[in-house]
């Protein structure tokens, strides 16, 4: 049951747990402004502190406009057990995968639970558990405190950064200097991924260009590179040598994925997230690549 407390009692040490988006939180502002707040702040009750870890966004919001109460409901007074209830509601919270792995990472550590006890207690699997463990430990300190921070797109970390490091043997520090360079710059996700392979695939002066924060020169000279002798440009040159990637690990993955090898809980975890990005993304691609051949064939 909630009740009416004040704002001051809140422990906000799990506040970096969660992700930041400022416009959510703006549009969030927005409304408690005209009806105040409708939905009471979550957290455990400990040696007379309020441990908050739901309603962050509605925290902040709060303070803004001054307000001295909020409503609250009470998990309880155990720290992991509370921790638990709200992992058991993420899916109705709309909490990431990453927040969901820094929480799973907390009762790893500092409540010494198992990945066999917290995929129990949470009714999944262990490798469930283990992938969002993974998840964490491979991205680092760095990488980490600029996606919760809101300063790099968790999409385009997993699936353009992240990507690259696994995939095309970029290794663990220059993914950290590529986030760390165009962090917090106001990119889209499409620049950041045209960034990207420039930076990753691309000529030394382009990192160097995205290094020294010249996103609209890096671009723009990547467009003006000279044609080559067959007598395609800059452009077009990325474009194939995507192409051809494409066609190389499409027929790769198309074997691997009837291997009777497929069988660890581990690989089936992680590779079901994968593939629910690609195939969200396979029926625009399929009609982009039949564009481009037709297009292509008349030529």
């Amino acid at each position: 049951m909630a009740e009416v407390v004040d704002l001051s009692t809140f422990d906000l040490r799990y506040e970096s747990y969660r992700m930041r988006n400022p416009a959510q939180e703006a549009r969030l502002l927005a409304s408690i402004t005209e009806r105040g707040i409708d939905e009471p702040l979550e957290g455990v009750d400990v040696e007379g502190r309020r441990l908050l870890l739901n309603g962050f966004k509605r925290y902040r919001s709060a303070r803004k406009l001054g307000l001295s109460t909020v409503p609250y409901a009470s998990l309880g007074d155990d720290a992991a057990a509370g921790i638990i209830a709200v992992l058991r509601t993420s899916n109705h919270r709309s909490l990431g995968i990453l927040e969901q792995a820094r929480f799973i990472e907390d009762l790893r550590t500092l409540h010494h639970l198992s990945v066999a006890d917290i995929a129990e207690t949470l009714s999944r699997s262990k490798a469930w558990v283990s992938m969002r463990l993974g998840l964490l430990k491979e991205m680092g300190e760095r990488i980490r405190e600029k996606l919760f921070s809101g300063a790099f797109p968790v999409y385009s970390y997993m699936y353009t950064a992240r990507q690259f490091m696994r995939m095309n043997g970029a290794g663990h520090g220059e993914v950290e200097a590529f986030i760390g360079a165009v962090a917090g710059k106001k990119l889209s996700v499409r620049e950041i991924e045209q960034l990207a392979h420039g930076y990753f695939r691309g000529p030394e002066w382009f990192r160097k260009e995205v290094e020294a924060g010249n996103f609209a020169l890096a671009l723009d000279r990547l467009k003006r590179v000279p044609d080559a002798p067959d007598g395609t440009n800059g452009f077009e040159r990325v474009l194939l040598g995507d192409l051809e990637i494409v066609g190389k690990y499409m027929q790769r993955t198309t074997t691997k994925s009837q291997d009777p090898r497929i069988k660890t809980r581990a690989f089936c975890a992680q590779a079901n997230l994968l593939l629910a990005g690609v195939l969200s993304r396979l029926s625009a691609f399929a009609q982009a690549m039949k564009s481009l051949h037709d297009r292509t064939g008349k030529a």
